[in-house]
């Protein structure tokens, strides 16, 4: 059964309303209507699309913070553990570093020590060897010799696929000294890297002029926010806030970082379009995606959920996520647990909601374990509506959902000089004692209280902020 959707709607909204929301009376088609007809006339609005704010999904999972710069700047600790991928190098016992564990280029810049144990394999073979020594040959600081516990050599113990399989891995287990034995040469220090987001600007009015403020419409409208009569103003300026706030979540989600060369900056239109780091962007660029759970198969689903969980083992091993889904990914979830009858089961601790599963099913989340991991999973609107992403159905890019982690991780916050424990999604709005750009409201115009000798109310809106991904490698993109 195929499901279609009347064409005749224009659910868009216009840059004028006025002439289009008011019968014409002076009309030959209406002429004599309110007379003849309105003991009959619908005095109140209908609003056929529901509730229509996407609002909300940030203010559920993060946390808002001012800045008092233009770009906020973290650092990020790197792993705790020494792991690299190595090649072969000669006299069957040297290596030369070329990436850590997680694929970046380190070169010389390893921490591997002259007295290490380490673990190495390559292919089906592993073997354990003592690190003798850094650049053994004197030319390259890169290079460690490994000699074997087990065999004469490390070509010897890993099997000959150790000098013509391109990569070995090299993991740090411990070290061995002598009685007696001095100091080590050198220390490991952490490993940092930095990250940066810049505050984006956005701004929005609503406008109407003084005759059209004072006029009395038949019928009843509701604004968003609460306010309701028979002025049309108050609707279409309720609505102007209701959409500048969806455009804040949203463009919180999509934006993306301008880069040089690009058109955003090297144009001639807007030079100065830097763009800021969405959610998706920085997941993209350094967490995970996933093209599974799908519904096809429950059975296939779940092998591709644990599949996900063995992504997040190797990382932060987050227990707490969230899971914000579109319709037919929450279906295939729901799904792939009835097939092991085990929805809602396995002992889910709630904790990110005080552990109350009475809070998460009134904010809308169902939660389920698996492993050693909570979800709690929650339709989101904006993948959804067709007048947001619910619209685009190029299923190449389309993006199903997002699993982010609960509770907070440790930064270093380098404007203010010291380790922060912040949630790992939250929103930086631009803010001092004195002036807060979170969510600026003004009225310019001769109606109300005059500022100018324009016959018209003016309503301004202007937010300056941008999105903290932090630990984004705990992240995961389904799409």
């Amino acid at each position: 059964m195929a499901i279609t959707s009347a064409s005749g709607i224009d659910a868009a909204p216009r840059k004028h309303t006025l002439a289009q929301n008011y019968v014409d009376f002076t009309s030959s088609a209406t002429e004599g209507w309110a007379q003849q007809y309105l003991p009959d006339l619908i005095e109140k609005e209908a609003e056929i699309y529901g509730k229509r704010t996407i609002s909300g999904f940030l203010a559920q999972v993060g946390a808002e913070e001012a800045s008092a710069a233009d770009r906020v700047i973290w650092s990020e600790q790197g792993r705790l553990h020494l792991a690299y991928t190595a090649t072969y190098n000669d006299n069957n016992t040297d290596y030369t570093i070329v990436n850590d564990i997680d694929g970046n280029s380190v070169g010389a810049d390893h921490g591997i020590r002259a007295g290490d144990m380490v673990l190495m394999s390559v292919a089906d073979k592993t073997a354990r060897g003592y690190v003798s020594a850094i650049d053994p040959d004197g030319d390259d600081t890169d290079q460690i010799r490994v000699i074997a516990y087990a065999a004469a050599n490390m070509t010897t113990a890993l099997g000959s696929t150790a000098t013509t399989a391109g990569a070995v891995r090299i993991l740090v287990i411990g070290s061995e000294f002598e009685k007696g034995s001095s100091a080590r040469s050198s220390a490991n220090s952490p490993k940092f890297k930095s990250h940066s987001n810049k505050h984006l600007i956005m701004r929005d009015f609503y406008q109407v002029n003084g005759s059209d403020a004072s006029a009395i419409g038949w019928v009843e409208v509701s604004g968003e926010d609460g306010q309701n009569g028979y002025l049309w103003y108050l609707k279409a300026e309720g609505d102007t806030r209701a959409r500048f706030t969806d455009y804040l979540e949203m463009a919180m989600l999509e934006a993306e970082a301008a880069v040089d060369g690009a058109g955003a900056i090297g144009g001639t239109d807007q030079s100065t379009s830097d763009g800021t780091e969405g959610l998706f962007q920085a997941i993209t660029n350094r967490g995970h995606q996933t093209t599974g759970i799908t519904g096809v198969n429950a059975a296939t689903d779940l092998a591709e959920f644990d599949a996900i969980l063995a992504v997040f083992d190797q990382n932060g091993a987050i227990e707490e996520n969230m899971m914000f889904v579109d319709r037919s990914t929450s279906l295939a979830i729901d799904d792939m647990l009835a097939s092991m009858n085990s929805y809602g089961a396995g002992g889910t601790s709630y904790g990110v909601f005080d552990n109350s599963e009475d809070m998460a099913l009134n904010l809308g989340f169902s939660g389920f374990r698996r492993g050693s991991y909570d979800f709690y999973k929650s339709d989101m609107k904006y993948l959804n509506d067709k007048g947001a992403r619910g619209a685009l159905n190029d299923t190449v890019t389309n993006i199903r959902g997002v699993v982010i982690p609960a509770g907070v991780s440790s930064v270093y916050d380098e404007q203010l000089g010291k380790n922060m424990k912040r949630p790992f999604l939250h929103v930086r709005y631009r803010a001092s004692e004195t002036e807060s750009r979170k969510m600026k409201t003004w009225v310019t115009g001769s109606v109300g209280a005059a500022t100018d000798g324009v016959d018209a109310m003016k309503v301004h809106y202007l937010s300056e902020r941008c999105l903290v991904t932090q630990g984004a490698n705990n992240f995961m993109l389904m799409n």
